[in-house]
């Protein structure tokens, strides 16, 4: 067990999971219905002949991509906020906070909001240490 130097404290910053700051359990709006997939980048030498050693799991795939239903809502009124792990959307009727699989670059994502099917589509770059498939 971890002793904290001012003994006034009931916990250790270590012990608080990231993205707990946005958590708001007192907020009436609901939570949009909403879709995860991930993405990969594949070629002939993948699919054929299997030579960069990449299967199908989610440990090879590059991007996560997600979809939030967002009825009844325009572009305009849509505040989004991504950090490494954590999604945050908002709007005046829908909230979601989300916690992310894998870490992602939160610098390197894009979203669109497709108007007609009144879907947000977030797609975010998994941030991975290099290992023997991940090398590019």
């Amino acid at each position: 067990q971890v002793k904290s130097k001012n003994k006034k404290t009931i916990w250790n910053t270590e012990e608080v999971p990231e993205g707990s700051e946005f958590d708001d359990t007192w907020d009436p709006r609901e939570k949009p219905e909403y879709e995860i997939s991930f993405k990969q980048h594949v070629g002939t030498e993948d699919v054929f002949f299997g030579m960069t050693g990449k299967d199908p799991s989610t440990a090879c795939c590059e991007d996560i991509v997600i979809k939030i239903k967002l009825p009844e809502t325009k572009y305009s009124d849509i505040t989004l906020d991504i950090q490494d792990k954590v999604l945050d959307l908002r709007t005046p009727k829908k909230k979601l906070l989300l916690h992310l699989p894998y870490p992602v670059n939160s610098k390197e994502g894009r979203a669109r909001f497709l108007s007609e099917e009144e879907v947000l589509e977030v797609t975010l770059r998994v941030s991975r240490k290099f290992d023997f498939i991940n090398f590019s």
